[in-house]
């Protein structure tokens, strides 16, 4: 499952989630993304080595909810770590507040395991990584130029990508039985 984050006039970065490690993050995420949520919306918080943070329609870092009403709980898992650049996690306000602000890790930030829940890392637009982290920063490391969602792009459909897994199962069993 991947989705591709579309940012004007800087390019594309694209995402494999992890739906099975962090099923209420990426599904808000998705249902979020379906319904063109953060489509317009601005990365308000841009902290180079750090993060770059977005997610937020009112574009203040102070607004948004998820699809659960206004927060869901975290989902730590012990296998994820944020040990590298272009690590997808939720941005809370404190545990268990998830709504639908994320952020994207520069580097590798170890201070941030196990208190944010990681749901994806960046598989493609490594060079459009580079540029955001390079972009100018004004007061509360706000981007002096609009770091615009354009559009989420959805790669595939996890009930699809099921089906199909569970049907090679079969076809394997099937061709075992026959051996």
């Amino acid at each position: 499952m991947s989705v591709t984050i579309h940012i004007e006039n800087f390019g594309n970065l694209k995402f494999e989630l992890y739906c099975k490690e962090s099923p209420n993050a990426c599904k808000n995420f998705l249902a979020l993304s379906a319904k063109n949520y953060y489509t317009n919306s601005k990365f308000h918080r841009n902290i180079k080595g750090f993060i770059l943070q977005g997610g937020d329609p009112t574009g203040t870092g102070k607004g948004g909810a998820s699809i659960y009403g206004q927060y869901f709980n975290d989902e730590i898992n012990e296998g994820l770590k944020h040990d590298r650049r272009g690590i997808l996690s939720m941005a809370n306000s404190g545990p268990n507040k998830n709504g639908s602000q994320f952020f994207i890790t520069y580097a590798k930030q170890t201070s941030l395991d196990g208190k944010y829940t990681i749901f994806g890392k960046l598989i493609d637009g490594f060079d459009t990584l580079e540029k955001l982290e390079h972009e100018a920063v004004g007061k509360n490391n706000r981007p002096l130029n609009d770091i615009k969602i354009e559009d989420i792009t959805i790669h595939a459909n996890p009930i699809a990508d099921q089906d199909f897994e569970e049907q090679n199962e079969q076809n394997e069993e099937a061709l075992a039985k026959q051996e």
